[in-house]
Order: structure tokens, then C-alpha cells, then sequence
């Protein structure tokens, strides 16, 4: 008999879950406390290592219809608008990684994930259901089952971590993020539709890829910020954007202008989750940024959260107690957050060299070249593919 499993969050960690549940064999419900499923944000970086597990779900058709395969991830400078290094991706990321390196709007990934969740006999979906205390008779109320596992799938301000002792607690970052759009015809010149690209500088740096769903490029800008600014989180404000605007003032015109043109922004303080407990012992476990938020230098959080949910689903799956798979889980995922996290870390303190160390990173990508460059992503991308 299926073991029913409640997951709390339907965003793409939670949707992928249920549907790596289902397909394993396991009755699932899914509780989300918004009425309508709309993923805030824009654009999405699908590296192989998720986008993988997402086609042997069976999406890869409807993936395609939606997604941009750039054709390799630059590195430029920001002041200079010199190319720093690239990182071939398109027909070279399936050849080698064995799947593809896409960009999506994050709507379009979670709306595909809802249709195939809707289709699928043993996932429930409960929209409109809030649980202020998460626990098994509340759970019950909404679904009319007891549980035998709950998955915490609520993001980094997660309400089930409340219940899983000595997990992790949220922390700022110093970072703020900046995500808005910009129209296709307005980028000539500075942005290229076949690439991901990031562009580099003291303090901060700009990331810009193509939409296909707005017709033009999602750009992320993430800058320094203090304290205080973890508390603010909404549209933007005119104090606010200068805010950003200022952080690039001695960049390449060229990027200022894209900064000015650009529309829709969103202002996002960066948290993390500190590292502790990802499950009760018993039942209860997290997944994704409810476990293990980290910061977007590496590009992962949605890969992880999409990991963990294909990994959580093949522990549940062996003949193991409930409690046995959720220590195999975390035993199996711990090393790996902890490689991305210091991955992410590492990006971080490249992407905002200043002096000395900018000199001796741009050195250091010349001499790598797009080979030796890729050679470093086979841990990354290559999780999971199979042996060459």
C-alpha cells in the first residue's frame, strides 16, 4: 500500500515532488495557501542537472515549446564591455552533460508543472489552504487523510521549519537582487539573444538572458545592501531604484541604458538558511529553500529544490522505515548543497572583484578558455547523467 505523502507548497520544488512521487507510486497531496498558482519573479536559469530530471518526468516536449537553449555563458566586464570568458552551452551542454542548458520564464515552468500535477490520478491539489500550525490533524482537515511523510515545500519563510528542531534559521545576506525585463529591440548592441551573460564589477554585477514569453531579455541585477533592507520587499519605488541604478553608475553607458529602459522591477532582499536540521527524525522533512536557501551565484536554487524532490522520491521508494529514508536523504543531498553553497560563494567573491584580485581573476578565465571552463561545470551539470 502507498504511503500518503502531504506536501506543503506548490511551487516548483513542491510540484516536481508530487509528480517524482507519484510516478514512484505514492498517493500525494499538495496544500498550497494561495488561491491561483503565480510564480513571482521572471526569468529561470534550467541548468542539465535539473532540466534532466524535469524530461524524465515526460515535460521535455512541452519544455521545448516555451524555452531558449543559449548558445554558450558569457563573462564580460561591465565598465569595459570586454569579453571575459564564455562557457559553450546549446548542442554542446546535451552532447556533453546529456541534457539541455535552457532559459524559461519561471510562470511557464510552474504552470507546465501544475498541468502535469492536475493529470496525474494520485496527486490532490488543495488550493486556498493555509495552515498556521502545520501538524498531522491539521493536515487531515484539508486533505480527510493522515499522512505518513509531510514535505516541507514552502520556501525559504517556511512554516513547517517551525516544526523541525534545530533547523535553520533565515539570514540576510548583504545582497539585494533586482529583477525586471527589458524589450528585445532595446538591447542592440550590449545584449546577444543566443547567450546568457554575465557582466562583472566592483560590488555588484548584471545578469541578462532571453525571454522568449516577453519577447525580449530577463535581467537580474544584484548589488550590495544593508540590514535594514531585508525587511522591504515589493514593486519598485523611485528611492529604490535609484538605489540600483547608483551601484552602476561607472559602468559602460551601454549598461546604464539598459538599467534605465528596463521595466517591471522587482526588489528582493537575498536570504539564506543557515545550515541545520532538514527533518524532525520522524515524518517531517524540507526540501529546496526551506532547507537549504542559498544565494543565486551559481544559478541553483530551483535546480536544488528540483534534486531534492527526484531524490527525496527514490529514498521514500526503498524498503526502508519512513524515518530510515529521511536520513538517507539528508546523508545523500548534505554534500552535495554544501559543494553548490561553496560553489556559489566562491562566484560571489569573482563576480565582484575589485583591484588586484579582478586583475588576477581575468587573467585566470583567459588562460582556462571554454574547454577548461566547461571541464569545471561536470560536477554541477553532469549530476545524475549517466556514465560517458
Amino acid at each position: 500500500m502507498s504511503r500518503p505523502v502531504a506536501i506543503i507548497g506548490a511551487g516548483i520544488g513542491g510540484l516536481t515532488a508530487a509528480l517524482c512521487l507519484a510516478r514512484r507510486g505514492f498517493d500525494v497531496d499538495i496544500i498550497e495557501r494561495a488561491t491561483a498558482l503565480t510564480e513571482v519573479g521572471a526569468g529561470l536559469q534550467l541548468s542539465p542537472n535539473a532540466s534532466r530530471i524535469l524530461i524524465e518526468l515526460g515535460l521535455l516536449a512541452q519544455l521545448e515549446s516555451v524555452w531558449t537553449e543559449p548558445e554558450r555563458i558569457g563573462l564580460v566586464d561591465g565598465r569595459s564591455l570586454r569579453a571575459l570568458a564564455s562557457v559553450p552551452a546549446g548542442t554542446f551542454a546535451r552532447r556533453r552533460w546529456h541534457a539541455p542548458y535552457a532559459v524559461l520564464h519561471r510562470a511557464s515552468l510552474q504552470k507546465m508543472l501544475f498541468q502535469a500535477v492536475q493529470s496525474e490520478p494520485r496527486c490532490r491539489l488543495h488550493l486556498g489552504c493555509q495552515i498556521d500550525k502545520p501538524g498531522d490533524q491539521a493536515i487531515a482537515a484539508v486533505t480527510g487523510r493522515m499522512p505518513d511523510v509531510v514535505i516541507g515545500a514552502d520556501g525559504i519563510w517556511s512554516r513547517l521549519r517551525e516544526t523541525v528542531p534545530a533547523a535553520g534559521r533565515v539570514r540576510f545576506s548583504g545582497n539585494i537582487a533586482w529583477r525586471m525585463t527589458l524589450a528585445g529591440d532595446l538591447a542592440a548592441g550590449v545584449l546577444k539573444r543566443g547567450e546568457v551573460t554575465a557582466f562583472l564589477g566592483p560590488r555588484a554585477h548584471l545578469v541578462a538572458y532571453p525571454l522568449r514569453e516577453v519577447g525580449g531579455f530577463n535581467l537580474v541585477a544584484i548589488i550590495e545592501g544593508k540590514e535594514t533592507d531585508a525587511i522591504w520587499v515589493g514593486k519598485d519605488s523611485d528611492a529604490r531604484r535609484q538605489d540600483c541604478l547608483n551601484a552602476f553608475s561607472d559602468w559602460s553607458p551601454g549598461i546604464r541604458s539598459l538599467l534605465d529602459k528596463a521595466v517591471a522591477p522587482t526588489y528582493w532582499p537575498l536570504c539564506t538558511v543557515d545550515d541545520g536540521a532538514w527533518h524532525d527524525g520522524q515524518k517531517t522533512v524540507l526540501i529546496g529553500d526551506a532547507a537549504h536557501a542559498m544565494t543565486p551565484f551559481a544559478a541553483q536554487g530551483a535546480a536544488m529544490a528540483i534534486e531534492d524532490a527526484s531524490a527525496l522520491a527514490a529514498c521514500l521508494s526503498e524498503n526502508l522505515s519512513v524515518a530510515d529514508s529521511l536520513r538517507k536523504f539528508e546523508a545523500l543531498r548534505r554534500p552535495r548543497i554544501a559543494r553548490v553553497r561553496r560553489r556559489a560563494a566562491f562566484n560571489h567573491f569573482a563576480y565582484h572583484a575589485r583591484g588586484p584580485v579582478r586583475i588576477g581573476r581575468d587573467m585566470v578565465l583567459k588562460l582556462k578558455g571554454p574547454d577548461a571552463l566547461a571541464a569545471d561545470l561536470d560536477w554541477l551539470y553532469g549530476y545524475g547523467a549517466p556514465e560517458r
